[in-house]
């Protein structure tokens, strides 16, 4: 399968600045606050570490959750009582969301069977910042999504249990609107509406992939179209129609570069980004974050999903800046740069050629060029086996 090099690819081999967990553990997560970054720490740590943007210095950390985080994304309104917030989940059976003005958690959400928490293991917030959704793990023969009123959180308002019947890996609200798109390891990729009490009528659509999903979201044609890409444990890929029907279905360590000049390998997904405008000649905003072994990133596109025989397109590789696998990437519109964070503990900033103007990130009093790009928040997690 080709994977052909873009007209502006050009690689980068120095991160602008790094820092590293004081706790030595894996950096799961990346999310952007209008001053401060924010990563979440793996066990045994399970903490929420803040870093000032020009040095990337720990300015603080909060406690995140008694167990693994699973869920991490900053949100610009919940409720209209807190504005650039973090929201995040946990495998505690809580969703918190943290003011870091107040360095503390504004809210927390809880989810029990009799008085046992359930692990939640993805999490999301309404456009509207009304309604939160989680989704938990396999709990004896239920698989549950749950949604709060974040204005009344001692209870979920329902409790959707019959959309999966496996772990629900994936949640994410669509920009606009309560259409709520699940993914499972029940290889069900589903949208349901977020408002309805009547389970029976809530669901939408159901596309059934076979295999179990670990990822997924949305995307958008050239003409604003909504599309769903997904990626299974098996680092297969696919897209989807609205109705979900399936347009693609790929090994992604399929399309590579073999040439004594360059070479790029996929060896696992990263994670994927919608960019406000699409890059080259693309018909979608989807961008794709795959990694490899060694700790390398590039940034993969596709012409058209549409066109089974269409190349991918390799934009752009980040090298030498980690060691091992890449657990999560952040393109930050509002600083335009790229964060990563890896099994390495480190975090790192790059720089990348902009398509228009390049802007200024002043780094220990030196000028330096960062990459001119779009955003909406992405970050990845992976799951690998031991």
């Amino acid at each position: 399968m080709s994977l052909l090099e873009a007209q502006s690819f050009r690689p980068s081999s120095n991160p602008v600045v790094s820092a590293k967990l004081p706790t030595g553990a894996y950096v799961l997560s990346l999310a952007s606050l209008p001053s401060l970054y924010a990563a979440a720490a793996s066990a045994p740590s399970n903490a929420i570490h803040l870093f000032d943007r020009e040095r990337l210095r720990n300015v603080h950390t909060l406690p995140g959750h008694a167990d693994a985080i699973t869920t991490l994304r900053s949100v610009p309104n919940v409720a209209n009582a807190v504005t650039h917030a973090l929201l995040s989940s946990g495998k505690d059976g809580a969703v918190k969301v943290w003011d870091e003005r107040a360095g503390s958690a504004a809210l927390r959400l809880t989810a029990s069977t009799a008085g046992t928490p359930r692990a939640l293991l993805s999490c999301d917030i309404s456009a509207d910042g009304m309604t939160i959704a989680a989704g938990t793990e396999l709990h004896g023969e239920d698989a549950s999504i749950l949604y709060w009123d974040p204005r009344s959180p001692a209870a979920p308002l329902r409790v959707h249990s019959s959309t999966h019947s496996e772990d629900i890996t994936a949640l994410h609200f669509y920009r606009n609107g309560k259409m709520l798109l699940s993914a499972s390891s029940d290889g069900l990729v589903c949208t349901s509406n977020a408002e309805e009490t009547d389970e029976d009528e809530a669901g939408v659509h159901v596309g059934n992939w076979g295999c179990s999903i670990a990822q997924a979201g949305w995307l958008h044609d050239i003409a604003g179209r909504p599309a769903v890409w997904a990626s299974s444990d098996m680092e297969t890929f696919s897209v989807w129609t609205s109705e979900l029907d399936r347009l693609l279905d790929v090994d992604i360590r399929q399309p590579s570069v073999h040439r004594q000049d360059l070479t790029w390998v996929t060896d696992y997904l990263i994670g994927c980004h919608t960019t406000l405008e699409p890059l080259g000649d693309s018909d979608s905003d989807l961008c794709i974050f795959a990694g490899s072994n060694e700790g390398d990133i590039a940034l993969i596109t596709r012409p058209t999903f549409a066109d089974p025989n269409a190349p991918w397109v390799l934009e752009r590789t980040w090298t030498t800046g980690h060691a091992g696998v890449v657990r999560a990437a952040l393109w930050d519109e509002g600083s335009n740069i790229l964060l990563t964070g890896g099994e390495d503990s480190k975090i790192n900033v790059w720089t990348a050629k902009g398509s228009s103007e390049s802007v200024v990130l002043t780094k220990r009093g030196n000028d330096v060029d960062p990459m001119d790009i779009d955003e909406d928040d992405m970050s990845g997690r992976k799951k690998r086996r031991a």
